[in-house]
């Protein structure tokens, strides 16, 4: 059994972080394992990819069998849809029986939710199975700029990557930077293109080569302003105005999504392509969209990711049960399953490296899969921008490429 005062003394050992929350003072995690049991929680998730959905109802069928909780996956079209109901029931008043239990989120709607008092006490660090969590990966403690503070949990991670195929281009002649890049596409013209920046697969396209391009990545990590955005992107804007002309169409088309832009590199008319999901030449090879060659690659120096979380909302009706989820969410079993690409093909959180021989075996069994890469070929994915680059990158590609 878990004692409340060693588990947190080894976290405030290995993480510096957190004061105990007064309300998990009194109680173990049995109790909350026992708590939970019966309790029904609404489990508020994007619906739109089924290979998520498949995996989220396998979570359902686990987390009954293991913890007789029933977990109700709300589908959502846009995680905005959880953050205005929690905020309309705050307007109303109510501080107890919330309809959102838990809620996966990053990014834009963690910061609102924290802003807004939206969210629960932190929590993340007291799971037992946050000790396999990787604390060297930076966006497993910061989401898009923003310490997470155990207010929210990891669960997969996603990161740049550069899908290719092995046997129509080697590796060796593929650019390894931003700066190779323009002289690659030079010498191999219309045969690189990336989606249209107002897809956010197009716009992580030059968030990409701004991280490689600015002399101080540090000044990204704080909210643009016009005099920081005019210094820092400007060796941004003179690469993409070399580069333009020498993409696919002659940089005046663009695919719409990065499910096009995929499509464009499987019938041969580019030769490299970016994708934000390090299993997307495995997926590819086992679902016969790609060639059984096809590869992935991060640039030298690596490519930023980030990291999707889970939260608890203030008034959630049944935190305990919540919390039990986010814990199973973590273990090693289950994070091994989310990365085989043949069920969802999300990398892992967790630090291999904390793991005991059986858990890293089951990681093992995954990378010998055609096409995927090992976590040590991706590295640590490096820090998102702060989400204010992001909208002027956009809108400043906009207005050159409508000229």
């Amino acid at each position: 059994m878990i004692r409340r005062r060693d588990f947190f003394t080894g976290l405030a050992l290995s993480v510096g972080v957190l004061p105990v929350p007064a309300w998990a003072q009194s109680a173990d995690w049995e109790f909350i394992e026992a708590r939970a049991r019966g309790q029904s929680v609404y489990f508020n998730a994007w619906g739109g990819d089924p290979q998520t959905n498949a995996f989220l109802d396998w979570i359902a069928g686990e987390t009954k069998a293991r913890h007789g909780i029933d977990l109700v996956h709300v589908k959502l079209t846009d995680t905005a849809e959880a953050v205005t109901r929690v905020l309309a029931e705050k307007a109303a008043g109510r501080s107890t029986g919330g309809s959102v239990d838990l809620v996966w989120i990053n990014g834009p709607n963690f910061v609102a939710m924290k802003d807004q008092g939206l969210l629960s006490a932190p929590f993340a660090t007291d799971l037992p199975n946050w000790r396999y969590v990787d604390k060297r990966k930076p966006s497993n403690l910061i989401d898009f700029t923003i310490p997470v503070n155990g207010l929210e949990s990891p669960w997969r991670i996603a990161q740049v990557v550069f899908v290719y195929d092995e046997a129509r281009t080697p590796l060796a002649g593929l650019p390894k930077t931003a700066s190779a890049m323009l002289d690659w596409a030079e010498a191999h013209r219309g045969r690189l293109t990336h989606p249209n920046a107002r897809n956010f697969l197009g716009a992580t396209f030059l968030k990409q080569a701004l991280v490689g391009l600015v002399p101080d990545r540090d000044i990204l990590q704080q909210a643009a302003t016009d005099a920081t955005f005019q210094t820092a992107a400007a060796a941004l804007w003179s690469w993409y105005d070399a580069l333009r002309p020498h993409l696919w169409h002659d940089g005046r088309d663009f695919p719409e999504t990065g499910a096009t832009l995929l499509q464009l590199f499987a019938d041969g008319e580019i030769d490299t392509a970016i994708s934000f999901n390090p299993a997307e030449a495995a997926n590819g090879i086992a679902n016969g969209t790609l060639a059984k060659s096809a590869r992935v690659h991060v640039l030298d120096g690596g490519t930023i990711g980030n990291t999707s979380f889970v939260a608890i909302p203030y008034d959630a009706a049944h935190r305990d049960g919540a919390m039990v989820i986010a814990n199973l969410l973590l273990a090693p079993e289950v994070q091994a399953r989310a990365q085989d690409p043949a069920v969802l093909g999300s990398f892992t959180v967790l630090d291999l490296a904390a793991l005991d021989p059986t858990q890293r075996a089951m990681f093992q069994k995954v990378d010998d899969r055609a096409g995927m890469p090992t976590n040590a070929q991706l590295g640590a994915p490096l820090l998102e921008p702060h989400p204010s680059w992001m909208t002027r990158i956009t809108g400043e590609w906009e207005r050159r490429t409508s000229q």
